[in-house]
């Protein structure tokens, strides 16, 4: 072997090295932080390196390009959300993304008042929007697949964190929905309700108007009985907050004789019976407080004036007047209208 052949294989090993040594960092080097990408289908190699330098990093988001451009990535039907891990190469988040390797949103949700609000958070997280997701949950047919009415449809919405794809439909998300409600409601839960004689939807339902009535967790099984003899004994639930969600503003401070006599099924204070369905989503551990109600006679309560959280009880109405009162003497007393 000649030196001059000797010095030409040394010059090519020598370039491979550096190339290697240029390309180690430019293929492996981890992304600096974590983000995550929504991509749409339509979207470009292109789109998706804007989305990543905005998310990410700039070196990061060009890298990945390069990278998918270099495998001949076909991104054009690509959808989902994709978790960039800090760390993560460029090489993994390309390849990835060029096989739809899609990652989990989690969706969490608690102390949601209204369907429409549940609605509106989906329709933040998710990429149908909150438009599509109304449609179907106003839809009766579509309701009455899982055996419900646009009234009773949020009783399947039961409040926890849950993952789903992001490109998830409304359709496919009830179907999920409808399975964790059927895991909530194991035979003892229905075997529980049977026997206060209401339906699964129904003990929801009553869960709603108790979550709305104190915030005190402790509390709600003693309220939740009350309004259970009031409903076996036939008498109307006469509940505040039906009042307010019939007049669709849960601000309101102190209910008038006015204000209860607003013409709405959900108004206990003119129908017999429960509303026809949840005026909240209510949290599986006050359905529990409802189906594990402790025993007493109680069928009168009021806000205790102390402003404490929590309410005065009594099965004498002489004795819920004064309980009344002295509790309007207390907002009085402080301008609360």
């Amino acid at each position: 072997m000649t030196k001059t052949t000797k010095w030409i294989i040394c010059s090519v090993l020598a370039l491979m090295l550096v190339l290697t040594l240029c390309a180690v960092p430019y293929v492996f080097m981890g992304a600096p932080a974590e983000g995550v990408i929504k991509v749409r289908k339509g979207s470009t190699i292109d789109m998706i390196s804007d989305s990543l330098q905005a998310q990410v990093d700039v070196s990061f988001g060009k890298r990945v390009a390069t990278l998918m451009k270099l495998m001949n990535a076909k991104v054009e039907n690509r959808e989902g959300a994709f978790r960039i891990k800090q760390g993560m190469s460029p090489f993994t988040a390309a390849r990835r993304i060029k096989n739809g390797i899609q990652d989990g949103v989690k969706f969490t949700f608690n102390n949601v008042r209204t369907l429409d609000e549940w609605i509106q958070r989906w329709g933040e997280t998710f990429m149908a929007g909150p438009d599509e997701m109304r449609k179907v949950l106003k839809d009766s047919a579509m309701c009455a697949k899982y055996g419900k009415t646009p009234q009773t449809i949020a009783c399947m919405l039961m409040p926890d964190t849950y993952e789903f794809y992001w490109n998830i439909t409304p359709e496919k998300m009830l179907d999920r929905m409808f399975d964790y409600y059927n895991d909530f409601w194991t035979s003892e839960r229905k075997a529980k309700a049977e026997r206060l004689g209401l339906t699964p939807d129904e003990v929801a339902t009553v869960a709603s108007i108790v979550e709305e009535e104190t915030v005190k967790a402790d509390e709600r099984g003693k309220v939740a009985r009350l309004y259970l003899n009031r409903y076996q004994q036939g008498m109307r639930l006469q509940a505040d907050p039906t009042v307010k969600f019939a007049l669709g503003d849960f601000s309101i401070k102190r209910i008038t004789v006015p204000m209860t006599q607003i013409n709405s099924p959900y108004n206990t204070y003119r129908v017999n019976g429960l509303p026809p369905g949840p005026i909240r989503l209510p949290e599986k551990s006050t359905i529990d407080a409802v189906l594990d109600a402790p025993q007493h006679d109680y069928i009168y309560m009021c806000a205790k004036s102390d402003f404490s959280g929590y309410h005065d009880f009594t099965r004498d109405y002489a004795a819920h007047l004064d309980n009344a009162h002295r509790y309007q003497a207390a907002l009085n007393s402080r301008g609360i209208k």
